[in-house]
């Protein structure tokens, strides 16, 4: 479904948590975008102002646009996109957006989809086939890491390998619940605590397929290895805490193979609270590297602006997430039906403040 040229795109924001509010904010900010709906997945935001729900306004006439958890409502407002924000895709939800010809944009660890069941991916693709609907996902890493490398790699005469690192402390960000999965509070030793990092992680490796594939290689195998660095005293981050003894620091990386070389990289270097010292310095933003004739590396850095006001970075982590996403959504209407991801779309930029 798509808008006509001099109308703005009819979108839906779906739920209000730390990356959805950020996205919600920018749509309803933007002259080219008609916010019609939100979806509210705790009940106690059911019927809350959309400008109360991102931090805009007062309530209760902001914008006029209550969220609600009704599903058919807000398909029958008949949206052009919806921006999808939850932690992790709902297919069943996905389905039905796609069948009824919604575009949707994710943030919510998908890229090429690959890390769904076989079925579910099946049902996406027949969702966007039934819908004319275009499904895409990316994000700050992975997502926005990604494109940069990929147009790194464009300033070389021989590509050997794209490496891309997300190296941060993690302290503010407060989701316990993510942070456990991650390995972080568990003890070292935990039995198969690798191989819940990397299936938790594995979006990662669903980006490191497609840099392969926008290079020209189809990847025999995929690896994963990790590295946990034990606390050496506690710390309490408020949201939870990381007693001495467990998990403060987690690297790993998913790795794509063409026969034995490595091709591409895609990991993470992370730490949580202030007694931990990780096996690699933390870089404190992404390092982006690709290894060729020339050499080509570069480290991104999300920094706030001089009139930044809100207390801590973690919003400045939640925008640079939402953005890419949320501006992307002209370029996935206008994309022929199917699963798209960063290596089909034209450049995404952001806009200019007026």
């Amino acid at each position: 479904m798509s808008s006509t040229a001099s109308a703005p795109l009819r979108v839906i924001q779906w739920t209000t948590g730390n990356i959805g509010r950020r996205s919600l904010r920018a749509l309803i900010e933007r002259p080219e975008i008609e916010l019609v709906g939100v979806y509210a997945h705790g009940r106690d935001k059911v019927g809350t102002d959309a400008a109360e729900l991102c931090g805009l306004a007062d309530p209760p006439d902001a914008t006029g646009i209550l969220a609600t958890d009704d599903i058919d409502a807000l398909i029958a407002l008949r949206p052009d996109a919806c921006c999808y924000n939850p932690l992790w895709p709902d297919i069943d939800h996905l389905v039905r957006l796609l069948e009824a010809g919604v575009n949707v944009c994710s943030s919510a660890a998908w890229i090429t989809g690959s890390q769904q069941s076989p079925a579910d991916l099946e049902r996406i693709r027949t969702a966007c086939e039934a819908g004319g609907s275009t499904m895409f996902g990316s994000g700050a890493h992975p997502g926005m890491t990604n494109s940069v490398a990929m147009v790194l790699s464009g300033s070389c005469e021989r590509v050997d390998e794209i490496r891309i690192t997300e190296s941060v402390d993690c302290s503010t960000y407060e989701s316990a619940d993510t942070q456990i999965a991650m390995g972080f509070s568990q003890d070292p030793e935990t039995p198969g605590l690798a191989e819940s990092v990397r299936r938790e992680s594995e979006v990662f490796a669903e980006s490191a397929a497609m840099m392969a594939d926008a290079l020209g290689v189809s990847l025999d195998r995929m690896s994963f290895d990790v590295t946990f660095t034990a606390a050496t005293a506690d710390s309490d981050l408020g949201f939870m805490t990381i007693p001495a003894g467990t998990v403060g620091g987690v690297m790993g990386w998913h790795r794509g193979w063409v026969g034995e070389r490595n091709v591409v990289s895609v990991g993470f270097n992370w730490t949580m609270g202030q007694h931990v010292i990780p096996p690699k310095a933390l870089q404190h933003g992404h390092v982006i590297q690709v290894f060729g004739l020339p050499n080509m590396r570069t480290v991104l850095h999300c920094l706030p602006p001089a009139d930044w006001t809100e207390e801590g970075f973690m919003g400045l982590g939640m925008i640079y997430t939402a953005m890419p996403v949320t501006n992307a959504i002209a370029h996935v209407v206008a994309a022929p039906p199917g699963i798209v991801t960063l290596a089909d779309l034209p450049p995404i930029t952001g806009r200019v403040a007026l």
